[in-house]
């Protein structure tokens, strides 16, 4: 198919699919560096950012991954409607790891932006 090749829609969800991998660690952090939160509603607050696109099924593998580095600690609490909900809150590791990952972040975005800005 010489001269008719289009981007493919799956390779272009595939691409978005990795970048959002590499920050969806920081998202979760960055939601905890500002007060405690029980993990439905993490998923809810990252899910309502369509760029993000996160599920449950991808936020609480997460959660588990970052309780067993010792990132975040969790506590039960019984909640005013329903059964107990499970907080999560940033341990001091936790804000020192949240501090490092939002400084890289920074950094990478601003080179990239840089590079598009000069190569647009």
């Amino acid at each position: 198919m010489q001269g008719t090749w289009r981007y493919p829609e799956l390779v272009n969800e595939q691409r978005t699919a990795q970048i959002r991998k590499g920050v969806v660690e920081l998202a979760v952090l960055a939601l905890l560096a500002s007060g405690e939160r029980y993990g439905s509603q993490i998923v809810d607050e990252l899910a309502a950012r369509p760029a993000l696109a996160l599920t449950s099924g991808t936020v609480y593998p997460l959660l588990a991954r970052l309780l067993k580095a010792g990132l975040i600690a969790s506590t039960w609490r019984e909640s005013p409607v329903g059964p107990p909900r499970k907080y999560y809150a940033l341990t001091a590791e936790g804000r020192v790891a949240y501090a490092d990952l939002h400084e890289a972040w920074r950094s990478v975005r601003a080179a990239v932006d840089t590079v598009v800005k000069e190569n647009s």
